[in-house]
């Protein structure tokens, strides 16, 4: 090992001149088809075979997968200032994404994050709760018993929804399933772009391309009437659209219609995909483990004794949270996670240059039989007792870490409870197992077909 500070640039004879092991891949391609045609069994595979620090190429890229908590946080905390997010990957949306806060960097980062702070402070998160019950409530009146239907995309209407009106305080029902439509096509086309050894502009008019514009419109229609219905109403409601109307940039000019834009479709996606994610599969393990979900029940039953949930009732659902904590461990929306390195520097005694992509993965980290025992398992009752306490710093981490950790976590963890004991009221879901579900890795980790169940009405439920 070399003695010089991880990610400190390297100083002459001081350093190790081998590179960390890993596979040779393909001449002028590397490893980016095994990448491209199952990044999650790359990533596993290559945990496995080659230990906890493992280097490759992705056609002309350098990349190294990171598999240890301790080399993590050193990247993630200890000398995040070495590395930003790695343009392999995020050359793909910029035209999703812009200059929002997901991929900014340096001070435009840190402005925008203070900017966005205020909305998921702790006494405004807790005033989203009701409204996070009462549109769940308002989805299960149009729930019939026996019906069979796509939970998933029901937990990506519904999450959308309440996105929109808590962070920006709009309805968005009217546009929910053209938009939905919208992000499935550019999540489909992004999936398939990150297959490819090369870039093609989005300006060509091939199907995957037309596809990947006409769903990026519908997005952009949905954000343009959300600004344009609040643009003339600049006051403070609590939302975070108000702090973006009211905010001025230090020539003391409000920001412009571009950043506007890319904030909140930003905020729109990442606001609403992480938990429906959660929520999808959710029901899929509770579908495949009955005993789990009669648990679930038993607990919100208990608790609530038929009335609505409510953020008061959140510390008493141990069980139920448990679940999703444990959801989060086998099925992290953010199963992967990279930066690129700035400047040479060092991790694990071996040298990294400028420019390599440095990749870490929650996909694989929360399978490693060193922090979790029987880790490919479904077991929620792992997480009583101190185990979170226990395990290293960054063995769990479905919302990242660092001074770039979800800024949504504490929302998507309190929406995720709620919705989940709101339903589990009302009805079990019972998983249709004639149609498979495979998880399919696009900017986040989605369920490929969906989730089919069938509604079964339970007993009891909450009094109207």
């Amino acid at each position: 090992m070399s003695n010089i500070p991880a990610g400190q640039p390297p100083r002459g004879s001081d350093w190790a001149a081998t590179s960390p092991p890993g596979p040779r891949g393909l001449p002028l391609l590397g490893s980016l088809p095994d990448l491209g045609r199952d990044v999650l069994g790359f990533f596993t595979q290559c945990a496995r075979q080659y230990g906890d620090i493992v280097s490759f190429r992705l056609a002309a890229w350098p990349a190294m997968l990171l598999n240890h908590p301790d080399l993590v946080e050193n990247v993630l905390v200890k000398n995040h200032q070495n590395f930003v997010k790695h343009r392999f990957f995020w050359r793909h949306v910029e035209a999703i994404f812009g200059q929002g806060l997901l991929t900014s960097e340096g001070k435009v980062w840190h402005q925008q994050r203070r900017l966005a702070a205020p909305a998921f402070a702790g006494s405004r998160i807790n005033r989203y709760g009701d409204t996070m019950v009462q549109y769940t409530e308002r989805m299960l009146r149009h729930w019939q018993p026996g019906q069979v239907l796509d939970v998933h995309q029901e937990a990506m209407a519904l999450t959308l929804q309440i996105a929109a009106k808590t962070l920006f305080d709009a309805e968005a029902s009217q546009d929910v399933t053209e938009v939905s439509r919208g992000i499935d096509d550019v999540m489909e086309q992004i999936a398939v772009r990150f297959r490819r050894p090369f870039r093609i502009p989005d300006a060509i008019p091939l199907p995957g391309n037309l596809r990947y514009r006409r769903g990026l419109r519908r997005l952009d229609q949905l954000v343009a009437r959300i600004i344009a219905e609040r643009r003339d109403q600049a006051e403070d409601r609590g939302d975070l659209l108000s702090q973006l109307l009211l905010a001025h940039d230090e020539r003391g000019q409000p920001i412009s219609e571009r950043q506007m834009r890319d904030e909140v479709i930003t905020m729109l996606l990442a606001g609403h995909e992480t938990t429906a994610l959660t929520l999808s599969w959710t029901w899929y393990l509770l579908g495949l483990y009955p005993a789990v979900d009669a648990q679930v029940a038993e607990e919100v039953q208990t608790v609530l004794k038929g009335r609505s949930p409510t953020i008061d009732d959140l510390p008493r659902l141990h069980f139920t949270t448990k679940v999703v904590s444990e959801v989060l461990r086998l099925y992290p929306p953010a199963y992967a996670i990279g930066r690129e390195a700035r400047v040479d520097c060092e991790i694990g005694g071996y040298l990294v240059r400028a420019g390599t992509t440095i990749y870490v993965s929650p996909w694989v980290m929360h399978r490693d039989s060193r922090w979790f025992a029987e880790p490919q398992a479904f077991r929620p009752e792992r997480w009583r007792g101190d185990l979170a306490k226990q395990l290293p710093r960054f063995a769990y981490m479905p919302f990242g870490g660092g001074p770039r950790i979800c800024i949504g976590n504490r929302f998507a963890l309190m929406e995720a409870t709620l919705i989940l004991a709101t339903v589990a009221q009302r009805f079990r879901l019972e998983w249709q197992m004639d149609r498979q579900v495979q998880p399919a890795p696009s900017i986040t980790l989605r369920p490929k077909g969906g989730v089919w169940v069938k509604l079964v009405q339970r007993s009891s439920g909450p009094s109207e």
